[in-house]
């Protein structure tokens, strides 16, 4: 849980926000739902893809059903014609969590992007926002041309950046370029804007090796099934391509690249699922690196309603003799 407190005593009411994170296919979605039935919440999503409107397969967004089950916040919200970042997702997540607590309700934060928990947690520094023509610039020239620059002028993010992820080395070259200062000496500064205060940690789901491997593969497979290829060529209409942030989602650039011949159908779902298991073990490394998770074990076969209530009776949410839970 974000240490937002969140217990009534003596008469005081303390907002609470619960942190849920974890790889994808561990099942976050299903327990954040099972929770916030349980304790009587909503949902932000912290889904640097699902905030598009259209990315609905690909990104396992939740169902109607499902959001009518409970409300759910930061879905929809941006056109694929649209940037985003993490300054947006911050002050919308804010907005959003004041909006749950003036309800009396539980706010659950729960996805899988890392960059966005620290963003809300911490803050984002004096990082300035993207510009519009030099994004254009920077996503136009080779991704060698930019790990150079990046390398000679600043080396500590070269060092650790992941130079496989275009979006980050455009946005640490960017803000190079406007500000004349190194990312990694911007980023240094969120650990003393504390724009969470009171944050210490939050819960992540974590999964035996064979038994996420073989969620992520059921996954892939019946999103293709549900339809995904055909999302993508609607989608292909409206800008997708277009997108770079977008077009970073796993299983729609691998379905771009299909439907312009570079692969099978087949090659195209293998594909994919090897790159679902790399963004997941990326996933893990950061949250191990960037975050004071508190793991929470989900067994094979175990229900989502189990692992909430595993959540349920940690020390800091239990019900307590002056809770309002």
């Amino acid at each position: 849980m974000c240490g937002c407190g969140g217990r009534r005593r003596r008469g005081a009411d303390m907002p609470r926000v619960i942190c849920l994170a974890g790889a994808t296919a561990t099942g976050k979605s299903a327990v954040a739902l099972a929770l916030a039935e349980r304790l009587g919440g909503e949902i932000v999503s912290v889904d640097s893809m699902q905030v598009y409107r259209g990315l609905d397969i690909g990104t396992a967004k939740p169902s109607a059903e499902e959001r009518a089950r409970v409300r759910h916040h930061l879905i929809d919200v941006a056109e694929l014609t649209e940037g985003f970042d993490a300054a947006r997702f911050a002050r919308l997540a804010r907005e959003a969590v004041g909006e749950i607590h003036e309800r009396g309700r539980v706010a659950i934060l729960c996805g899988g992007t890392g960059l966005y928990f620290k963003a809300f947690r911490e803050g984002l520094g004096e990082a300035p926002p993207a510009d519009v023509k030099l994004r254009a610039e920077l996503e136009a020239a080779p991704m060698e041309e930019l790990l150079g620059e990046l390398e000679r002028r600043d080396p500590a993010t070269f060092g650790r950046i992941d130079k496989k992820n275009p979006r980050r080395v455009i946005r640490a070259v960017e803000v190079l370029r406007l500000t004349g200062k190194r990312f990694s000496e911007q980023r240094a500064d969120w650990a003393g804007e504390k724009k969470g205060a009171g944050v210490k940690d939050f819960f992540g789901l974590v999964r035996e090796a064979g038994d996420l491997r073989a969620r992520i593969d059921a996954r892939v497979e019946g999103m293709f099934r549900r339809g995904l290829v055909e999302e993508v060529k609607n989608l292909m209409g409206r800008g997708l391509a277009e997108n770079q942030t977008a077009m970073q989602a796993i299983g729609y650039r691998q379905v771009v690249e299909h439907l312009r011949g570079e692969w099978s159908p087949g090659e195209t779902v293998e594909l994919v699922k090897v790159r679902t298991r790399q963004f997941a073990k990326r996933q893990m490394t950061w949250l191990r690196r960037h975050a004071k998770v508190e793991w929470v074990e989900c067994g094979p076969g175990e229900s989502a309603e189990s692992v909430a209530g595993k959540l349920a009776a940690k020390e800091r949410i239990e019900h307590r003799e002056g809770n309002f839970l």
